[in-house]
């Protein structure tokens, strides 16, 4: 299928960059979202995120002019408009019982053999379609884009048992082609394969951190660039994605894996306390009053600081001084194998996610 328009509902954060990246890509999409009560403008959810986002740095525009292609509206008056639509990808909050409400309206709207897809990451599609029509579920996929969609190259596909094979090749050729992602194809499992795996290596990294009392600038310079990962490492990655969200995520992989598997092993009882601590005082990441970073104002000047991961206790934040990480710094071998606590650190939280990887093939993808 020759993917003409799209639309996109729900003008989060995530549905808003999906639409600007598709408008990137030189197709027209409409921005959908619900009707705020009281109002004037029925549209304004969509249209103040397409405001929003020609201010955001960095930009899910690659120019300003792709923005003219994403029409706002919304999920009362301009539905019947789907019908003009070659890919319709829902965005909406994580809840089934909503998706299933959007589905049902898409479902009345769209046209025959039009593409519908989900963003969702810890919904299983199994359940997304549980209830609807056949034809709705042969023309239905998950696409997993990660935040933010112009500038993160993984997408994760996921087919379900009735999906059309045309339907995925079709979708899949679009994201690669015209939108420029790496697209991998997920089997409908827990977490698909970015987040089981992106999960494990943060709890094991959270979990080594604290059991070889690392601070969290010793950990960050570990877990960073010397082992290929973020420049941010793995605490300033978590103020950055919002500290709030682990306990969500947790619970969605603790539910639905069951208990031997390694990944729920990880969720200890000691580190989810030191967090939920955290969030209830506020410090769920850079949207909030910190993380495991803050900016302190001490007198005029703004001092960043740092959380201790034994006693909760901030401090002015130090440079990290470790050996292996000057040994070893361009050389993983070389860095795994030092006896110093930043190479313990590292070898326990790489050989944890390597082996948990290894283990989920065939169950998560073929490959």
């Amino acid at each position: 299928m020759d993917i003409k328009k799209a639309a996109v509902i729900g003008s989060g954060v995530m549905g808003s960059g999906i639409a600007a990246h598709i408008a990137n890509a030189g197709v027209p999409v409409m921005l959908l979202d619900i009707v705020p009560k009281g109002a004037n403008d029925r549209s304004a959810l969509a249209r103040n995120a397409i405001a929003k986002m020609l201010k955001t740095d960095p930009a899910p525009f690659m120019h300003r002019d792709a923005a003219k292609l994403v029409t706002p509206g919304n999920l009362e008056d301009d539905l019947k408009a789907l019908g003009d639509c070659d890919w319709i990808v829902e965005a909406v909050i994580e809840r089934l019982d909503i998706k299933h409400d959007v589905f049902k309206k898409l479902e009345a709207n769209r046209k025959k053999g039009s593409i519908v897809s989900s963003n969702t990451s810890t919904i299983p599609l199994a359940k997304l379609v549980e209830g609807l029509p056949e034809s709705f579920q042969q023309d239905f996929v998950i696409t997993h884009f990660f935040n933010p969609p112009r500038y993160m190259r993984l997408l994760e596909i996921v087919a379900g048992a009735k999906t059309k094979k045309d339907v995925v090749q079709s979708i899949a050729q679009f994201c690669d082609v015209r939108l420029g992602k790496g697209v991998i194809h997920a089997k409908d499992t827990p977490g698909f394969v970015g987040n089981r795996i992106g999960t494990m290596w943060i709890q094991a990294a959270v979990n080594a951190a604290a059991d070889h009392g690392l601070t969290v600038e010793e950990a960050d310079s570990v877990a960073s660039r010397p082992m290929g990962f973020p420049k941010t490492g793995i605490f300033g990655l978590l103020d950055l994605v919002g500290i709030d969200l682990m306990p969500h995520v947790g619970k969605s992989m603790r539910a639905n894996l069951p208990g031997s598997d390694p990944l729920v092993t990880e969720f200890r009882e000691d580190s989810a306390k030191f967090i939920e601590k955290m969030i209830a005082e506020g410090y769920t990441g850079r949207k909030g009053k910190g993380g495991f970073y803050r900016m302190n104002k001490a007198g005029k000047e703004r001092v960043k600081e740092s959380i201790d991961l034994k006693t909760g206790a901030y401090a002015a934040s130090q440079k990290a001084q470790l050996e292996s990480v000057s040994v070893g710094g361009k050389d993983l071998r070389k860095l795994v194998s030092h006896p110093d606590k930043g190479g313990r650190f590292a070898w326990d939280m790489l050989a944890k996610t390597l082996a948990y990887a290894a283990s989920l093939v065939p169950e998560i993808a073929d490959d």
